[in-house]
């Protein structure tokens, strides 16, 4: 075992602080990681706020994670010392039920393996993420960071890109189509630039006037105000595809009566019950769907990272150092960042 430096939170109400974790010795298959870059996810706070109940205390969050392999395990074929790597949000699966055979590892029948709250499968040891200085990780679960992306606006495809890109994938968005993405946050900016590199007519739903220039710098084609009822009523039935990155309670009602018949509705962002109700008679009369999606496979989430690195697509990022952890997600309860914090390690390692 090695000790290493980390921040993580002790208490639901402790914030994150300096702790001094254990990283395990390298197994046969696995790969030594130095952490150069952590982007900063909303699960990470949910979890050390114990948001969602059954955080275990300490935690280490991280799980967009970009680093240069130090080791690896003598069974070790696909990397070397010094390859540019990246761990996303899943570090093990039991490799052989139906979703891991079709390379769905997230949606694993053993359950999820996350890059941490969970345990090792192996001997048991609590799995911290990666607001630290290294992480071990087996071979299969490291992810190869291509030389044309910036390994630090690279961090956030680990989650946000994948979960944005993944269903997008999955129903076939092609030239043509129209997307509309609802929320214009970490996973939504991502969402503009995955759909109209796929061929799409792409439009932000917001809720505010202010936005609308910024919305169509991100790329999209057309912006709708949410909350002017003018405007939603000339979007009836126009789009093929929502993809809804909203992370909190809202309605779905206005929504569905925007796409045409056959139409699906896109679920990544929020997991809680529907308030107000659904109209199921929105989706029986026009043959519509509601679809959530979670993360993506370790084959998929190399296809997005080879994806944005063809496309010339990469997350926009605010830096910031280890030590100022708390108050970025002080920053994030307020949607203050544009669009996603990246941590530079080297500013834990240095201290």
């Amino acid at each position: 075992m090695t000790t290493v430096k980390a921040y993580g939170a002790t208490a639901p109400d402790s914030g994150v602080h300096p702790l001094d974790i254990e990283r395990r010795d390298l197994r046969d298959t696995d790969v030594a990681i130095s952490i150069d870059y952590c982007g900063v996810c909303h699960s990470d706070l949910h979890t050390v706020e114990n948001d969602w109940g059954g955080t275990s205390y300490p935690i280490v969050p991280g799980h967009e994670i970009v680093g240069t392999v130090t080791a690896v395990g003598p069974d070790v074929t696909k990397f070397s010392v010094g390859d540019k790597v990246g761990v996303g949000c899943l570090v093990d699966s039991c490799g052989h039920c139906g979703a891991c055979e079709h390379d769905e590892e997230q949606f694993c029948e053993e359950g999820i393996h996350g890059t941490y709250g969970g345990v090792d499968r192996i001997d048991g040891t609590p799995n911290h993420g990666g607001y630290s200085e290294a992480i071990v990780v087996k071979e299969s679960f490291v992810l190869s960071i291509p030389d044309a992306l910036d390994p630090a606006a690279a961090a956030p495809i680990l989650c946000a890109g994948i979960t944005t890109y993944s269903p997008l994938k999955h129903v076939g968005v092609k030239k043509g189509d129209k997307v509309g993405v609802l929320g214009m946050g970490g996973l939504g900016h991502m969402g503009v630039k995955f759909a109209k590199a796929m061929g799409a007519e792409v439009t932000i739903f917001t809720r505010s006037v202010s936005k609308v220039e910024e919305a169509l710098s991100q790329g999209a084609d057309h912006v709708i105000i949410s909350t002017d009822e003018a405007q939603m009523t000339a979007a009836a039935e126009q789009f093929d595809y929502l993809l809804d990155t909203i992370p909190v309670e809202h309605d779905f009602n206005p929504y569905l009566n925007c796409l045409k018949y056959d139409g699906v509705h896109i679920v990544v962002g929020q997991l809680t019950p529907l308030e107000p109700a659904l109209n199921t008679a929105a989706l029986v009369l026009k043959r519509r769907s509601i679809m959530g999606s979670l993360i993506g496979g370790l084959a998929e989430t190399q296809e997005v990272l080879d994806f944005c690195a063809e496309h010339n697509i990469a997350c926009d990022i605010e830096m910031l150092d280890m030590q100022d952890i708390n108050t970025a997600y002080e920053r994030m309860k307020k949607g203050d960042v544009k669009y996603r914090f990246v941590i530079d390690m080297a500013s834990l390692k240095n201290a």
